[in-house]
């Protein structure tokens, strides 16, 4: 499997960091829907994940398929890491 640099591995975490925090205020906002400020802090880290996402995308590839992500050219869906083997 080819080495990527730290910055990335860095980067990943960051992302499944905000990952975490989105399932958790997600299941919290389920029962508490009026919560402003866990709706705020929801739309921030939403905000926050779609800008590691795309700084993610555009310096390694793609992180999803089915149209989530776009692919590079040539067709990159299989350059590895995959996130599942972080």
């Amino acid at each position: 499997m080819k080495q990527l640099p730290n910055e990335f591995y860095h980067l990943m975490e960051q992302l499944q960091a905000v990952d975490f925090v989105l399932v958790e205020l997600t299941l919290y906002l389920d029962t508490h829907d009026q919560d402003t400020e866990a709706i705020n802090q929801f739309n921030h880290f939403a905000k926050e994940r779609k800008r590691l996402k795309k700084l993610i995308e555009a310096n390694y590839g793609p992180l999803m398929q089915f149209g989530n992500s776009y692919s590079g050219t040539p067709w990159n869906w299989n350059d590895p890491p995959w996130p599942w083997q972080l």
